[in-house]
């Protein structure tokens, strides 16, 4: 097969190197439409079309050979290739449909299409199309009569035999023609079948690249109002910290730095003081005690009469109203005193409750209690009386099992404290035995500052985000906003960080 370059001059170009060229090429061509065929026949006889969802033959060829001609096409090669097989030995001088064509009205006739195809060959030895044409109708073309010489006589028109005959040729004359007619429409309805399953098939897929486009561009615009719908919301959010920043720095304005409490603002101390007050309006009523003694939880009605007591002595300026107040609230007589003790004594309904909730888990340890308990280790006497027998006695069995544990260890730290006399202080028994308790429960995701009290770290907040074993990595609250926001630290250089310690 030979490539030419269209800007070659015909007289560059050898004539006989050009037609082989031409003659291999289309040679190539009727070798793929015969191997096509062979496949297409494939397809029809074994009903393969079936597993891609195609009902017949005729709707697979509409559907995924209309680029090639469809179902039309696809019966001429058909054609051509019954064509062949009738011509038998013949068939192989059949090159192409194209040269079957006019030979498949004898399909049917195989002796009349091998001779078609001899003659074809005597005038031709490489006969076109129109010589099969010629060839095809000089076969079926009726030898013409014989003259009647003068000497024959000639059949009378009207005998009975010759009557019948003629009627019969008629009849069959006839019959043909009806066939023909019948064969034109049914050939003629299949193909416009087919011209308009094409046209509705083309129709359907433009409907479906269309509706696809349409649900590309419905999701691409729900998409967009997501993200729309989503930056709203982060513009009210963000409209509403600006609001509270604004609000919090005027109220830092407003007081001096020393009057802010490590713990809470004056402003959270405002909302606690009227809080306190709501619950001392709802929880007692002097007048209903006065009359008989509290049906219920007389601690916390005593508790309560202290704080009662001193907002009385403090609206009224009344010195004895404190000391009474003091002595009910177990402290110290002065109204910062009272203060702080009331302020720790809000925190024992949550105490009790978080403790024994603790206690009633399935299986709990000392390890457990330890780390809800240490929040409330300034009011475990207030919380220790709110107990029963029986959560006492449990939380005592919790501490021995504890203590035995912490006694195994005491050869390893005693030691460890011994190696690390040279720089540090020796700590007392209790201290020691409080450190290895400490270092026993810190464990990732406990909340922790540094033991050092003359460290800075000791009134800070850090959290533990991996656990070496002695050692564990600490993520500070403060170092946020810096480049470094982890350390690593012993686990007897940490204490479990307490909100009392900011005070």
């Amino acid at each position: 097969m030979l490539t030419l370059d269209r800007e070659e001059t015909a007289s560059a170009v050898d004539y006989g190197v050009l037609n082989s060229s031409i003659k291999e090429t289309f040679a190539a061509i009727d070798r793929f439409e015969s191997q096509a065929v062979d496949e297409i026949l494939v397809m029809r006889d074994q009903q393969v079309f079936k597993s891609a969802g195609y009902n017949n033959f005729s709707e697979y060829c509409t559907g995924e050979l209309y680029a090639w001609g469809g179902y039309r096409r696809i019966n001429q090669l058909l054609g051509a290739h019954k064509v062949i097989e009738a011509a038998g030995e013949f068939g192989g001088h059949i090159k192409n449909e194209r040269q079957a064509r006019p030979l498949v009205r004898l399909a049917k006739e195989p002796e009349k299409l091998k001779a078609a195809v001899a003659l074809a060959l005597e005038e031709n030895p490489s006969p076109s199309e129109s010589d099969f044409a010629a060839a095809a109708k000089k076969v079926v073309t009726p030898t013409p009569r014989k003259k009647h010489s003068a000497e024959e006589p000639l059949v009378p028109q009207s005998h009975p035999e010759y009557t019948e005959v003629i009627a019969s040729l008629r009849e069959q004359h006839k019959q043909e023609l009806e066939q023909l007619e019948q064969e034109l429409r049914i050939g003629l309805q299949t193909e416009a079948t087919a011209t308009a399953e094409e046209q509705v098939q083309e129709q359907l897929s433009s409907l479906q690249h269309l509706l696809k486009q349409h649900k590309e561009q419905n999701v691409q615009l729900q998409q967009r109002l997501d993200e729309m719908e989503g930056l709203r919301k982060l513009e009210i959010e963000n409209q509403q910290l600006q609001r509270r920043i604004q609000e919090l720095e005027h109220a830092v304005q407003e007081r001096p730095a020393q009057q802010w409490g490590n713990t809470m603002t004056a402003q959270a101390t405002k909302a606690l003081n009227k809080q306190i007050k709501l619950a001392l309006e709802k929880t007692i009523d002097l007048r209903s005690l006065a009359v008989e003694p509290p049906k219920e939880n007389a601690t916390e009605c005593l508790r309560l009469l202290g704080m009662a007591l001193k907002q009385i002595a403090t609206a009224m300026n009344n010195t004895q109203a404190m000391e009474a107040a003091a002595i009910i609230l177990g402290s110290s007589p002065t109204p910062s005193a009272i203060a702080l003790r009331a302020e720790q004594l809000q925190l024992l309904p949550h105490a009790v409750s978080d403790i024994r909730r603790v206690l009633l888990k399935p299986g709990c340890t000392w390890r457990d209690y330890w780390a809800v308990a240490q929040e409330y280790e300034v009011i475990k006497s207030d919380y220790w009386a709110e107990l029963t027998p029986q959560e006492t006695e449990l939380i005592t069995a919790l501490e021995k099992a504890k203590s035995s544990k912490i006694t195994e260890q005491t050869v390893s730290h005693e030691s460890l404290v011994a190696s690390d006399s040279s720089n540090c202080d020796l700590r007392s028994g209790s201290e020691s035995a409080s450190v290895i308790a400490t270092c026993e429960l810190i464990e990732v995701g406990s909340i922790v500052a540094h033991a050092d009290p003359y460290r800075t770290l000791y009134v800070e907040r850090g959290e533990v985000v991996e656990d070496l074993g002695d050692e564990v990595i600490v993520a500070w609250e403060h170092w946020k906003e810096q480049l470094k926001k982890t350390d690593r630290y012993c686990k007897d250089e940490l204490r479990f960080w307490q909100s009392e310690s900011h005070e």
